[in-house]
């Protein structure tokens, strides 16, 4: 395996246990009330099987290869996985305890309106450095499959669309931070 391949598996690695450490952090009674509906467990299959599909290409040799050549598109693919990770991750820290899972959907009852760092200036950047680093990683593959992350990015922002309306009913002051950022691309979008 190529230093590519391992750092881009590193990188994944580091996201996942990132993840599950800082959730871990929550107390039990707070993660055991997030219900888990049948189309949440679906969701969480669904990521998973994403999870597994992307470690094994990886891992494996280019599927669906874009160039016979792929030097420069490699190095740009790993400069944007690069910042994807770094993105969702500095996102997610940011976020502390006001994190939950894409399923869950829920605002806790001690719920905060994170409004610092990242958050000062997009709405979204865990989904937004997520998607970056996934269209990164499929360019490092050298993959067609990059194409798959507009799929998703569709799907993301369905999920966007349905948590906003939902922190607009249930956040105070969410909706003077939503007039003054972005959703994902600061300035921008």
């Amino acid at each position: 395996m190529d230093a590519l391949r391992l750092y881009l598996l590193g990188g994944l690695l580091v996201h996942k246990l990132v993840w599950e450490v800082l959730k871990r952090r929550e107390p039990a009674r707070a993660r055991a009330a997030e219900a888990e509906s049948p189309l949440a467990r679906v969701a969480k299959l669904v990521k998973l099987a994403i999870l597994l599909g992307i470690l094994a290409q990886t891992l494996g040799p280019d599927v669906l290869p874009i160039r016979a050549e792929p030097g420069a598109l490699r190095l740009v693919g790993a400069a944007l996985f690069t910042a994807g990770l770094a993105v969702a991750l500095l996102a997610r820290i940011q976020l502390g305890r006001n994190w939950s899972d894409i399923e869950a959907g829920v605002v806790k009852p001690d719920h905060e309106l994170v409004t610092r760092g990242l958050y000062g200036y997009i709405r979204h950047p865990i989904y937004a450095g997520d998607l970056l680093l996934l269209f990164g990683l499929e360019l490092a593959l050298n993959s067609w499959l990059v194409l798959g992350v507009f799929v998703l990015a569709a799907a993301v922002y369905r999920q966007v669309l349905k948590e906003e309306r939902v922190l607009l009913e249930q956040l105070p002051g969410y909706a003077d931070y939503c007039a003054r950022t972005r959703r994902f691309i600061p300035f921008v979008l």
